[in-house]
């Protein structure tokens, strides 16, 4: 009963579709982490009592779609009328009858003063924008690519950056591509030059500077594998010179510029400067007075340390300021969405945010996934996420801030692990990640927020539902014109690879992530050889039996001459990538996105899930400038078959 009232799971199915139980022991340690002890039968009833207590007080948000009725909790009292103070200006009397709000037509964030009370009203659009809905899209079918920033050799560099994604935007806008895809530009956690992985962020609020725009610092270039911690050592060191050589004038903009951007930006800055200071990228482990942002402690260093607050801030305007460029530079070109940015699952429980935002951040929990045939241990990302309860109890203000940060410089966004929306799998400090659980969110209300910020920001929302889906979830998703990502290798059924017309038309479709395997490498196995490599599984023969198997059933499903062409031999990987590309143009779905390496026919994958640095994880780059590489004749053989599909498959449904 206290797991329910909680939010949490008992029972639950896994990707097998079998029946699981939470043991007694993952959630009494799991509500324990919530702030509900229940350890012993007292515990637990005072929890279940305290739980009850917050149920009853009045809720700070309240959301519902535009011009529906909305029944009122209890909790807001039974008064008869309702004052309503809406965003765009001016206040409205309504009446509440039988404790329902009539339907309200204006969408956004309204106040509502009923009862003694004054409660936050998201009034949500019906739907998401699609891809049709904006302007330039006419009533063709999109395409675009997914690029990894860090990948691009436009210039002689270490790595990629805002600067080249500019460059390789103005490209595919010729190529006639209308949206690029990218990983998260998060900012990192300050000093943390060891390792870069964009999903695992200090802020989903503020941009990564290293991918500013330096004009004049290309740095030397890293070849094939980027050195990430000589390479941004390095652009720190740029980075500090370039603050040193600003004009009056640039300083003086950027002070307007941060005071524009709020106290959170000032918090960021605060961080970054703190960390660097105490040579400790973690917040919990800083003494005492300055784990809490709001005590004297920050305050204090903050009027000591000016100019390296300063600096943090200048930072932030650059690489601001680099990324409006490419957006700016992408819809000029006529892309219609330009930028499809990705919004990490999750934050560094010791980085930014997590010490921002402590009131509404899940404390002692991190997430990840519970077993699966991927991972029979399961999962634990270790990173940390918003809690229902503080979700609610701040209006929904971090979860509204994060989206439009997201948005910020992008037509589209792609919610990592959207499942999230319904439930996250929290696993305790220190347990395993079996011993986790599933916990609810605010699904509707979070539906809410996206819609209405889709409008305001003029934007698609993609949401990544790869995986096991929780119950009741792909409806609402559907309702609200949320994109799923349907990917060409899990797209199949008993019959083997699903047919073009079987893609679903509101979705994303792809040949692959950045965690799958490319058309070329899984033709030739590059991905069992990785496995075999680092003794990652136990029978690789059966493995490459059924990659035998599965390369028969793909080509019968894309050989463009319907099972007349004679499959291609395993090391000859190029008339499948052209065909595969074909197959996924002629796909119903709204939009169409290959990642670069397969439009460039690569075997290797930016990312091996499951690996640190045993595997060149997002430290690959391209051989050559992109200019150079889309004028090879093969590359644009592969993007003229995508084209023609994309044209051939019709106009909107």
């Amino acid at each position: 009963m206290l797991a329910e009232a909680a939010g949490l799971a008992r029972h639950w199915d896994d990707a097998k579709g079998a029946g699981q139980v939470v043991s007694d022991e993952a959630l009494i340690a799991v509500l324990a982490a919530l702030g509900y002890p229940a350890h012993d039968e007292a515990a637990a009833q005072a929890s279940l009592e305290a739980l009850a207590q917050a149920h009853r007080r009045p809720p700070a948000f309240l959301s519902v779609d535009v011009g529906a009725p909305l029944s009122l909790p209890s909790s807001l009292g039974e008064a008869g009328a309702a004052e309503l103070d809406l965003e765009q200006g001016g206040t409205r009397s309504l009446p509440v009858v039988r404790g329902v709000l009539p339907g309200i037509a204006e969408p956004g964030y309204h106040r509502l003063r009923i009862g003694g009370h004054e409660v936050t009203l998201a009034v949500a659009p019906p739907r998401c924008l699609l891809p049709e809905d904006l302007p330039g899209a006419g009533e063709r079918r999109l395409w675009g690519t997914a690029i990894q920033i860090p990948s691009l050799h436009e210039r002689p560099s270490a790595y990629g950056d805002f600067t080249q994604l500019a460059e390789a935007v103005r490209l595919f806008a010729q190529s006639g591509a209308d949206a690029v895809a990218i990983s998260p530009v998060h900012s990192p956690v300050a000093g943390s030059n060891g390792s870069f992985s964009p999903y695992s962020p200090s802020s989903r609020l503020f941009l990564n500077p290293a991918f500013a725009d330096l004009p004049g610092q290309n740095g030397k270039d890293s070849g094939e594998l980027i050195d990430w911690p000589t390479s941004l050592a390095d652009r720190q060191r740029a980075l500090r010179q370039a603050f040193i050589d600003l004009g009056p004038d640039v300083h003086a903009a950027i002070d307007a510029w941060a005071l524009e951007q709020g106290p959170a930006l000032q918090r960021h800055a605060l961080f970054d400067a703190l960390a660097l200071h105490l040579h400790e990228p973690d917040w919990r482990a800083w003494p005492l007075e300055y784990r809490n942002p709001q005590a004297r402690g920050p305050a204090q260093f903050a009027a000591e340390h000016a100019e390296d607050i300063a600096f943090h801030l200048y930072t932030q305007w650059l690489a601001d300021r680099s990324l409006a460029h490419v957006q700016e530079a992408a819809k000029a070109h006529g892309m219609t969405l330009g930028l499809i940015a990705d919004l990490a699952v999750g934050i560094d429980p010791g980085g930014s945010d997590a010490w921002a935002m402590q009131d509404a951040m899940l404390t002692g929990l991190t997430v990840g996934a519970p077993p699966d045939p991927l991972g029979p241990q399961g999962q634990n990302w270790n990173l940390a996420s918003f809690s229902p309860q503080g979700l609610r109890q701040t209006a929904f203000a971090p979860w509204i801030a994060t989206l439009r940060a997201a948005l910020r410089h992008a037509g589209g966004v792609r919610i990592d692990h959207a499942f999230g929306l319904a439930r996250l799998w929290v696993v305790p400090e220190g347990a395993s990640a079996g011993e986790g659980a599933y916990l609810s969110y605010p699904f509707a209300d979070m539906l809410r927020i996206l819609a209405l910020e889709s409008h305001r920001a003029g934007a698609v929302i993609v949401g990544e539902d790869l995986g096991t889906r929780p119950p009741g979830f792909a409806e609402p998703i559907a309702q609200k014109a949320i994109l799923g990502m349907r990917v060409l290798w899990f797209e199949r059924d008993e019959s083997g690879f699903a047919p073009a017309s079987a893609f679903p038309a509101q979705a994303v479709a792809m040949t692959g992530t950045h965690d799958t395997a490319t058309i070329a490498g899984w033709w030739t196995g590059r991905d069992i050889d990785w496995n075999r490599r680092l003794g990652r599984g136990d029978d690789w023969h059966l493995e490459e039996k059924q990659r035998m198997a599965d390369r028969a059933a793909l080509w019968s499903t894309i050989d463009p001459a319907a099972g007349a062409t004679p499959q291609p031999a395993q090391d000859d990987p190029a008339p499948v990538v052209v065909a595969a590309l074909a197959h996924l143009g002629r796909t119903p779905s709204t939009l169409a996105i290959v990642p670069l390496e397969d439009l460039l026919a690569l075997e290797e994958q930016p990312n091996l899930p499951g690996t640190i640095d045993e595997h060149p994880n997002w430290r690959r780059r391209l051989s050559a400038p992109l200019a150079e590489l889309l004028a090879e004749p093969a590359t644009a053989r592969r993007i003229a078959a995508l084209i023609e599909a994309r044209s051939a498959s019709g106009a909107w449904a």
